[in-house]
């Protein structure tokens, strides 16, 4: 990846743009999470095009709030309506998080096309979501300023974060 003189990765973006985009994909990712284990508790009962159908529009709308949050926060805290650059920054790290839903949306096309099951694409789709959200983390740690085993603490801790996170969804679709 090319560097700036400062150090950064060459794409362009401030620390802070780069902080937004990953704090979107994250919570994105979390809902779908969401909605993917609630599905898969009813997968039995659902069809691949219901199950996709509700994945879409779920995240879909999480995204829209995202995205009128950040306009709406914009306007309240400048008093002026954003710039095109701001705009077009606010609509690429609102929607640009919806990439998390490929492989889930790959992985239920194979059930649409009867290559799997309901249940085993959506398991598919927690693993893959599980492996984005560690991955996004590592993303995170790995060029922090501290020693290996300290990056380790700390990927160990959103480790436990996400895995809390996991179990409060399940256990409030339990309840």
């Amino acid at each position: 990846m090319r560097r700036s003189a400062d150090g950064e990765p060459g794409d362009g973006l401030t620390g802070e743009q780069r902080a937004d985009r990953l704090k979107e994909r994250i919570y994105i990712t979390f809902t779908a999470l969401a909605v993917v284990l609630a599905l898969a508790s009813h997968a039995s009962e659902l069809e691949a095009g219901e199950a996709a159908l509700t994945l879409i529009v779920t995240v879909g709308g999480a995204v829209l709030a995202v995205f009128a949050a950040d306009v709406i926060a914009h306007i309240a805290v400048h008093q002026v309506l954003p710039t095109r650059s701001e705009a077009q920054q606010m609509f690429a790290v609102s929607f640009g998080a919806l990439a998390t839903l490929v492989l889930p949306m790959v992985f239920l096309l194979f059930a649409q096309t009867e290559r799997w099951t309901v249940e085993a694409s959506l398991r598919a789709s927690t693993i893959a979501l599980i492996v984005s959200l560690a991955a996004i983390g590592w993303l995170a740690v790995r060029r922090v300023k501290l020693a290996w085993w300290q990056r380790l603490i700390v990927l160990l801790l959103e480790v436990v974060l996400g895995v809390a996170v996991v179990g409060l969804e399940l256990l409030a679709h339990s309840l």
